[in-house]
């Protein structure tokens, strides 16, 4: 008996993760699990929750960085401005 859960790793996209949890909830809320088959999909979904809230995670620190960098060029690029005299 094997205990795969799915491609929950790291390689796996967001989108991807996002569309097998919309399936698991869908196959869960239309009774379509037999009580042997649930555990294994609601840890897989555990574990496709816990990857999308850390690629989010790292989406919004990329975000910040990128942002907290063109903050600094533009202030950069306005001090190195000549002044009209």
């Amino acid at each position: 008996m094997s205990d795969t859960t799915g491609p929950t790793d790291e390689a796996m996209r967001y989108g991807e993760a996002a569309a097998r949890l919309e399936e698991i909830l869908k196959k869960i809320e239309e009774g379509e699990v037999d009580i042997d088959e649930l555990s294994g999909l609601v840890r897989e979904a555990a574990g496709l929750v816990h990857l999308c809230r850390d690629k989010i995670h790292a989406a919004e620190l990329q975000v910040k960085t990128i942002t907290e960098q063109l903050e600094r060029e533009e202030g950069a690029a306005a001090g190195d401005e000549p002044a009209d005299a």
